[in-house]
């Protein structure tokens, strides 16, 4: 919303008013009701909210990041627009407020000692990456007020067990379950492993590891490593074993090297890694021998907004709001602000129609049970993870970033916490 440092909340505009980054979102949720008069016409009676009720989505909405940011914000819009009618039928209207990070620490900071300083916010949707998602949930804690992150994979962000941060999508040490079903799946039947030395590979090869012993695939080897230059050790190794599946938990700066390493030393067995993959650029200079000399999969934590079977209305109305598709968490900030809404909702008819207090929603957004969002049905545990969460395999078969879409997602798996 190219907000400043210390605000990004100007005058409300209303929802037939264009709506520009740098406007507050007022979303109409009047119910207009008809009188009849001695006229063949009507007259509409206004919509007097008893009060106002805001929500904050905070992301970046530029920089380089800001397409992103600005997708999680749209689906906030969505939302609000299509689910506040049970909020204005107790006389309510919900106000969205857009904050942009610039994915920024400071700026984000800023914002939101801002934000949790309004007593009119209940609830609020962000951010977009997971470092300043866990720096800025101190303050949503302290203050009090809950905070459902649409993208924010990292364990840290729920490791505290703070009341008021929940999270709409998977933990990224989640992927390391997922891994070993998704082999079981394909009926390998052995796996060397090998991770870097950080704690999302560590935490998803010893997951994998563990996983894979309970279903019965043998693993042959784990090797943990930092190899940079030389990936030699590791390659003779794992070449020795001789493994049908190669599971490598690191990032894609290491992983795709050894990729192309163990090709050209002749291994045709299968790869699998985890989301950092899903770098085109780095698949491409590696070249095709990825792909030609064997299968390529990694694991990832969303999918695109046309792979969820409820989402297809959403798709539609985004497209005509906003002249383009969603990209990946426009449709997880949609559900995210949905049981926002739904918990407001909730906490208010528990005091016979009052408004609720901060204290009230977050308890109320902990205690849903089974919410059908568009993107899944979703469940908190006492930490703020979903009970369960859904983790995805994509299979590449090009590694031309011209030809991307020709790689798809070919499996799903719901996958529990662990701790």
């Amino acid at each position: 919303m190219l907000c400043a440092l210390t605000s990004c909340a100007p005058a409300p505009a209303t929802v037939e008013a264009t709506l520009t980054p740098s406007a507050t979102r007022v979303l109409d949720t009047a119910i207009p009701t008809t009188k009849p008069t001695n006229f063949a016409t009507a007259t509409v009676t206004p919509f007097v909210p008893k009060a106002v009720i805001k929500i904050v989505s905070h992301s970046p909405l530029s920089g380089n990041q800001g397409i992103f940011g600005r997708d999680i914000l749209h689906g906030a819009e969505l939302a609000v627009r299509q689910l506040a009618s049970p909020l204005a039928k107790q006389g309510y209207q919900i106000v969205l407020m857009p904050y942009d990070d610039r994915n920024n620490m400071a700026i984000a900071l800023a914002n939101t000692a801002e934000i949790v300083a309004n007593p009119d916010i209940l609830c609020a949707i962000g951010h977009y990456t997971s470092r300043i998602t866990i720096a800025a949930s101190e303050m949503y804690h302290e203050a009090g007020l809950a905070l459902l992150a649409p993208s924010t994979t990292s364990p840290v962000l729920t490791d505290h067990g703070y009341l008021e941060i929940n999270r709409v999508i998977g933990r990224n040490d989640g992927q390391g379950v997922a891994g070993a079903q998704f082999a079981k799946a394909q009926g390998f039947t052995n796996v060397y492993i090998i991770t870097q030395k950080n704690e999302y590979g560590l935490k998803n090869a010893e997951y994998f590891r563990l996983e894979a012993d309970r279903i019965g695939i043998q693993v042959l080897g784990m090797l943990i490593t930092d190899m940079i230059e030389d990936p030699t050790l590791v390659l003779r190794r794992m070449i020795a074993a001789n493994p049908e599946l190669v599971y490598y938990a690191g990032t894609a700066h290491q992983a795709i090297p050894f990729f192309r390493e163990a090709r050209a030393a002749g291994y045709t067995g299968a790869f699998l890694g985890l989301d950092d993959l899903n770098n085109p650029q780095l698949f491409n200079l590696a070249g095709p021998s990825l792909v030609k000399g064997g299968r390529m999969y990694f694991t990832v934590l969303t999918a695109p907004s046309n792979f969820y079977p409820d989402a297809a209305r959403f798709i539609k109305n985004f497209e005509v709001h906003y002249g383009t598709s969603p990209l990946l968490f426009a449709a997880h900030s949609y559900d995210a602000a949905g049981m926002c809404m739904k918990a407001i909702e909730v906490a208010s008819k528990a005091k016979g129609g009052g408004i609720p207090t901060r204290a009230e929603v977050i308890r109320a957004i902990r205690a849903l049970k089974d919410y059908k969002g568009i993107t899944g049905t979703y469940s908190f545990n006492n930490q703020g993870d979903l009970t369960l969460a859904k983790y995805y395999v994509f299979r590449v078969v090009s590694v031309d970033p011209a030809k991307w879409n020709q790689n798809s997602i070919i499996a799903s798996f719901d996958v529990a916490p662990r701790r």
